[in-house]
């Protein structure tokens, strides 16, 4: 099974191609330009590199966030316009799914000894000071996912050896050992492409019967967009 893959949580997001269970190619996007600029263009490309046609592509895959409202909402038309054309299945994957999944056994990160993979913090960065946050225990979410400053969060997690992933803990990483100590421990790298764990928990989802139309797909934001905040203080009494 052929699954193109595109993340667009982070600025450079990054897009794969995925085969029988192996990925063929993962690369970052091109920083340099904006989302908008510069895809369907860096998907083409990657096809191109491998030989493959989009008509080839059996299942897309897609990051679902949290990130910018912008590159989510370019990410995910991006996806859906290819699927569409191509009357192909698109799965939307979580982006703190695809950190945990990096993290633990199933994803190929290299981990840091004591093994810490049955609690993972998955941290990106929400700017502002803060982080979308979700946590993770032997392989399931715990809680709900939130947006809080990193102190808040590490508050919660004194004394529980816990591993963290994602760009928001590559920022915060100072901070986190200095409240944590010993009981913190980084994936490696820290801030992981998450194109290929996109395709591998995309096609996993395929597998087991989720194949839903292109335009069901939804971006998880967490943080209500600064339009909504300004429209509910206009109407507020």
């Amino acid at each position: 099974m052929l699954i193109l893959s595109l993340d667009t949580t982070t600025r450079a997001g990054s897009c794969a191609l995925m085969q029988t269970g192996r990925v063929l190619r993962e690369q970052a996007g091109d920083t340099s330009r904006e989302q908008a600029e510069r895809l369907p263009g860096e998907l083409a490309a990657l096809l191109e590199r491998e030989s493959i046609t989009l008509q080839q592509i059996e299942v897309f895959a897609v990051a679902t966030g949290p990130g910018s409202f912008t590159g989510l909402r370019v990410g995910i038309a991006t996806m859906q316009g290819l699927a569409m054309a191509t009357g192909k299945p698109l799965v939307g994957v979580s982006a703190f799914e695809a950190l945990a999944f990096l993290g633990g056994s199933g994803g190929g990160s290299k981990r840091q000894d004591p093994p810490y993979g049955d609690r993972i913090a998955t941290w990106i960065d929400a700017w502002r000071g803060e982080v979308f946050a979700a946590l993770y225990e032997n392989g399931g979410e715990v809680g709900a996912a939130t947006v809080a400053k990193p102190d808040v969060l590490l508050a919660d997690l004194k004394g529980q050896a816990t591993l963290f992933t994602g760009d928001g803990a590559s920022i915060y990483q100072e901070r986190i050992r200095a409240i944590l100590g010993d009981a913190a421990a980084f994936t490696d790298p820290v801030h992981p492409l998450l194109a290929g764990a996109v395709a591998a928990l995309g096609g996993n989802a395929f597998r087991a019967g989720q194949r839903p139309p292109p335009h069901a797909i939804r971006p998880l934001y967490v943080r209500r967009s600064d339009a909504e905040l300004a429209k509910d203080r206009a109407f507020r009494p």
